[in-house]
């Protein structure tokens, strides 16, 4: 008989299979896909079923999608507000220089003159959106008082002088930290006065009182000082008295020229009065 020879059968590998984990690969287009669904899912439950429905859908989403202008939003300045100090002169303390009629009769006090011009000063500074301070002639703040500016408003004599007694005059401190600011600010107040109220620098007659005030060694040494008379209450009254507004703006303009570092001619020293 013929032989038939069998092939070997190949044994198992007694060593166990390597099994192969497939991680599953999540396709952008997925995951966009599922982040738009979660978005319309949210926009979704924001609306009751009635405004879902609604013909304005479309401008709702649109709205819902785009980013809004905080309303109110608050507006912050590295600008601080600036401090103004106006003293009244004689205003709480006495009435300073008193006018009699022929008759011996009392018709204006300076006081009264002084406290209307620097009450017009400040509501003009506040509509130009300055903190004032409206201050008595010995107020209690002046001690350490702290500001740009601090201007103390006069006025001259109800006597008869002579002719030439008309006009004003500014004088700021003698003692001042700073003389070129404290020069400035009398230069804009004579330059901005004269050419408001038409009336002259009456240099000639600034006497050494004004230069030493008593408020300039009471404030914090750096405000910057000055004092103006801004008349004489003999031949200067009517426009004192029946143009106060005009007169007011005079003064106000010039401490807005020292504020805003507006151009200014300087003004020279004049020769102090006895």
């Amino acid at each position: 008989m013929e032989s038939t020879k069998q092939e070997p059968i190949p044994k198992p590998d007694p060593r166990p299979a390597r099994k192969t984990t497939a991680k599953p690969r999540i396709s952008n287009a997925f995951t966009t896909t599922l982040g738009v669904a979660i978005l319309v899912a949210t926009l979704f439950t924001a609306w009751t079923p009635a405004s879902i429905f609604s013909n304005n859908f479309e401008e709702q989403l649109l709205l819902m999608l785009t980013p809004q202008v905080e309303k109110n939003p608050i507006i912050i300045t590295s600008q601080p507000q600036l401090r103004i100090g106006i003293v009244a002169g004689h205003s709480g303390n006495d009435s300073g220089a008193v006018c009699y009629d022929e008759n011996g009769q009392v018709t204006l006090t300076e006081a009264d003159v002084n406290s209307k011009i620097a009450n017009l000063v400040k509501d003009n500074l506040v509509a130009e959106s300055y903190q004032v301070d409206l201050l008595n002639e010995f107020d209690t703040r002046l001690n350490g008082y702290r500001a740009v500016v601090l201007l103390s408003i006069h006025n001259d004599s109800c006597e008869y002088v002579n002719d030439q007694a008309t006009g004003f005059k500014v004088a700021s401190s003698l003692d001042t930290h700073d003389i070129n600011r404290a020069q400035r600010l009398t230069a804009c107040l004579v330059d901005r006065y004269e050419h408001t109220t038409g009336m002259t620098f009456h240099a000639g007659s600034i006497t050494g009182d004004m230069r030493e005030y008593h408020a300039f060694s009471e404030v914090d040494p750096n405000t910057i000082t000055a004092i103006i008379e801004t008349g004489f209450l003999y031949l200067d009254r009517e426009i004192l008295t029946t143009e106060t507004e005009r007169v007011a703006q005079g003064v106000t303009q010039g401490i807005l020229c020292f504020l805003k570092n507006e151009s200014v001619p300087p003004t020279p020293l004049p020769t102090v009065a006895p």
